[in-house]
């Protein structure tokens, strides 16, 4: 062999096609779907929406022969331990997550593409399936990067869909104003996230988050500032995707301008990518500067969650208030508690206790994504009749539609945190916990202040659902794959109720 071919056999790298399986999946589909909108006719147009679901699901089963076995990719081939992409416990929870909610999301989207009588919808089938299934596909591309290079591509690749997805209802100025408020605030969020990116990598000369780790506990004098402002707008960043205050600005009008289900997906499958992402730079690339993301993570939390449930407790005084509304400032609330574990894990003593951390938000998050899916399912089973869909119209839902009004009620519960919503509450006993072994007492007070808020309007929400209604009674009807949504989520939910240690676990094992 030649030494031309020796050093050209030294770069050639294999792939490891059952470890980025997930996401080649999800990608192929969604080309597939585009390439066959062309050729099907309006009528068929229905079958897009079941090879997209179906492919979501094969996506989420090719996780299953990796389950037990850590596999990495695209490794550099100079005998350094570092590659762009590996599958670990953590990476499969998480695709995990993303795979099944944006499952979700599809289901309630194969109604929401009909009106009420059957018929086309505003939304255009075959874009909005490709979209989906390509955002999908960065989702779950994303907690596998591990290389910073990687994990800024497919951040985008998972934000640059939505962004189309929210604006795509045709005539709907509301959908356009949703979509450029998205689009602006994420695009601020990608350019400081690029300049933090580009600062860090000239202060280390690495973009794999292992050797980033390595090289930023030994920064040369003359470039520590550029390190620690490269560490700062990272993260600055990541912020602005998890919708922490003050970057939470755009989360209410974009999710009522956007389609129901995109909110629904928005709410779970966005808030994990940028979480994700959060917790990669933060637990496995800046270790050495926890004393500084750890208080500024903390500090976030709280302004977070105490924004976010005010804001909802003071729009609730009206019934006239949009419930879509409602779940997105809950949802500016949640994130603040899902910040709280990563606070807590910049507080560590050791590697093992911020993995215990980490494993808090990531119960916490799956916690998180099945009943509030579930309940955006019921939100657009009722916004099939009620156009404006406020708080008000949930008023008797009991009435006309009992399995919906307890399901609903059920996954309030969860939210709040109280029976039968064992998980709900023992996620948030996770969470406080989590910050009281961080030392992190001051937080763990805001924190329960701010359950005790959030109960307010969850409760009220849930008291409304089983009072006698006013007028006549208005009757849902419920298509298959809403019912499927909604049954799934629901079964889920109870599931974890009645089994909380399938996720809690995490919270004792770690996940790396």
């Amino acid at each position: 062999m030649t030494v031309a071919a020796e050093s050209a056999a030294g770069v050639v790298q294999s792939v490891d096609w059952l470890a980025i399986a997930p996401p080649t999946i999800a990608a192929v589909v969604g080309l597939l779907v585009l390439v066959a909108d062309l050729f099907v006719g309006d009528k068929k147009k229905v079958l897009l929406g079941w090879i997209s679901v179906a492919g979501l699901a094969v996506a989420a089963l090719s996780l299953l022969p990796i389950l037990n076995d850590d596999r990495s990719t695209f490794c550099l081939t100079d005998g350094a331990n570092a590659c762009s992409y590996t599958a670990d416990r953590f990476t499969l929870v998480i695709q995990l997550l993303v795979l099944g909610g944006a499952l979700l999301a599809g289901l309630l989207s194969m109604s929401a593409l009909k009106d009420a009588n059957g018929t086309a919808g505003q939304l255009p089938e075959g874009e909005f399936w490709f979209l989906l299934l390509s955002s999908a596909a960065g989702a779950a591309l994303l907690p596998a990067s591990r290389d910073l290079a990687t994990l800024v591509v497919a951040l985008e690749v998972a934000s640059l869909p939505a962004f189309a997805l929210v604006g795509l209802r045709h005539g709907d100025k509301r959908s356009s104003e949703a979509a450029l408020k998205f689009f602006l605030s994420s695009v601020t969020a990608t350019a400081v996230t690029l300049m933090g990116v580009s600062f860090v990598y000239a202060a280390t000369g690495t973009l794999h988050l292992t050797e980033i780790a390595e090289e930023l506990r030994h920064v040369d004098g003359q470039l520590d500032t550029l390190a620690q402002t490269g560490v700062a707008l990272t993260l600055v960043g990541f912020a602005f995707k998890v919708a922490a205050v003050p970057f939470h600005f755009w989360v209410p009008d974009t999710y009522v301008g956007a389609p129901l289900p995109v909110a629904a997906y928005l709410s779970v499958v966005g808030k994990a990518v940028g979480f994700t992402g959060l917790i990669l730079v933060t637990v496995v690339a800046f270790p050495s500067y926890a004393d500084v993301w750890g208080p500024a993570l903390a500090v976030l939390a709280a302004l977070t969650m105490t924004a976010g449930n005010v804001a909802a407790l003071r729009q609730q005084a009206t019934r006239a208030y949009s419930a879509v509304r409602l779940l997105a400032w809950s949802s500016v609330g949640q994130a603040g508690y899902l910040l709280v574990p990563i606070a807590a894990a910049g507080y560590a003593d050791n590697p093992a206790e911020a993995e215990k951390a980490i494993g808090s938000t990531v119960a916490y998050a799956l916690m998180y994504a099945v009943v509030n899916l579930g309940g955006f399912a019921v939100v657009a089973l009722v916004g099939r009749t009620q156009r404006l869909n406020r708080v008000g119209d949930y008023r008797g839902l009991y009435a006309t539609s009992p399995l919906a009004a307890l399901v609903l009620g059920f996954f309030l519960l969860c939210l709040a945190g109280l029976p039968p919503g064992i998980i709900g509450l023992f996620a948030k006993v996770t969470v406080f916990s989590a910050a009281v072994g961080a030392g992190l007492g001051w937080l763990a007070v805001v924190m329960a202040a701010n359950v005790v808020i959030a109960l307010f309007y969850y409760l009220q929400w849930t008291a409304l659902l089983f009072r006698a209604p006013e007028g006549e009674p208005v009757k849902h009807r419920v298509p298959a794959p809403l019912t499927a949504a909604i049954a799934l989520a629901a079964v889920l939910g109870i599931a974890l109720s009645g089994a909380p240690q399938l996720v809690l676990r995490f919270s004792d094992t770690g996940l790396f």
